[in-house]
């Protein structure tokens, strides 16, 4: 569908950036599957904790599957990224890939690249991880919000060979932080500083590669949309199968709201100025609108108020809709200019 959906709505992205994450989902029946685990929100409930990946330009879900409460294993890991490569369109070429400390693993990493794709993972605390920030050359880091920055290869405990780790030091204030502060930075503590590390095969300076990671914060907002819109925190049976099902069938909700934005596009748009419609703002501009239903001579048609503000955008979308059409062995797109990067 989505190789479709590109063709048709002349999508031609040859890079493509994938971020990956997990969210709790709070169980308050008693369906299959649920664990007492990480849950900052509700502590001591069972929860579910889905793996999901998106698409960072166009928004899309690419990948993902419903999972207990545990936190997931390396081999899950390499699982999930293997299904999100094969869920890729054959037009694209370069990946780059961000995910938070949950998916540092050498699993992971292994995973990444044996696909060639260049990557960044925040980094858990571990013992010999901290002996080597403290032994690290450190200077100033001007161009981020941090006291300051350093480099080092360092091979973790049971991987395969050394990786290029990033790093950036915050001196610890007087005053405690606020309590979300080290959840969204992936921080954590020493005595004298609060640390922020990353993993990468990316050689960019590291204020760049900073920045870069900073902006996979738009994949919560996604999973938000999801949760809130399309109904994926809802699990409505007891039976692990039928959640899974309901899982893929949410996501596959928002997939088709993505999608109808892709064509609802402006001509000339590129990734950097395509905007993103929610599914509920979707649903209030073409779903749920006030209209009448006529059969006149054999036809049946659907009238509109005048009043309705986006009739004109709307139509544009119809048309487009309509002119789908195989093209041979694809099909033919609908839009002039293609969106690229």
């Amino acid at each position: 569908m989505r190789e479709r959906v590109w063709e048709a709505a002349h999508v031609e992205l040859a890079s493509v950036t994938l971020d990956t994450d997990t969210t709790v989902h709070t169980l308050f029946g008693h369906q299959m599957g649920g664990r007492k685990s990480y849950n900052p929100k509700n502590k001591g409930k069972k929860s579910y904790q889905p793996i999901l990946t998106f698409l960072a330009e166009t928004r899309e879900y690419i990948s993902g599957e419903l999972r207990n409460g545990n936190r997931p294993t390396g081999v899950q890991i390499a699982r999930h990224l293997e299904s999100v490569f094969a869920a890729l369109p054959p037009t694209v070429k370069t990946i780059y890939a961000r995910a938070d400390s949950g998916f540092y693993c050498g699993e992971a990493v292994d995973a990444y690249q044996g696909r060639g794709v260049q990557f960044i993972i925040s980094v858990r605390k571990t013992s010999r991880l901290v002996e080597e920030l403290k032994a690290a050359v450190w200077q100033g880091s001007p161009r981020t919000d941090a006291d300051g920055q350093c480099e080092f290869r360092y091979q973790p405990e049971g991987w395969g060979n050394a990786h290029r780790f990033l790093a950036l030091r915050y001196q610890k204030q007087s005053q405690p932080s606020a309590p979300e502060e080290p959840e969204q930075y992936q921080l954590f503590d020493t005595p004298e500083y609060r640390y922020r590390v990353f993993v990468t095969n990316m050689t960019d300076a590291i204020y760049l590669l900073t920045w870069f990671y900073n902006q996979r914060a738009g994949a919560e907002n996604l999973i938000k949309e999801a949760n809130n819109d399309a109904g994926l925190a809802a699990h409505p049976s007891a039976r692990w199968m039928m959640n899974c099902n309901h899982f893929q069938l949410a996501m596959l909700a928002y997939n088709l709201n993505c999608w109808l934005m892709l064509f609802n596009r402006e001509e000339g748009t590129k990734v950097a100025t395509l905007r993103h419609t929610t599914l509920a703002t979707a649903r209030l501009r073409f779903l749920f609108l006030a209209a009448k239903i006529w059969r006149h001579a054999g036809r049946v048609g659907v009238s509109y108020s005048d009043h309705y503000e986006e009739k004109g955008i709307f139509g544009r979308l119809l048309d487009r809709l309509r002119a789908i059409a195989p093209d041979g062995t694809r099909f033919g797109p609908v839009l002039v200019t293609p969106l690229t990067g």
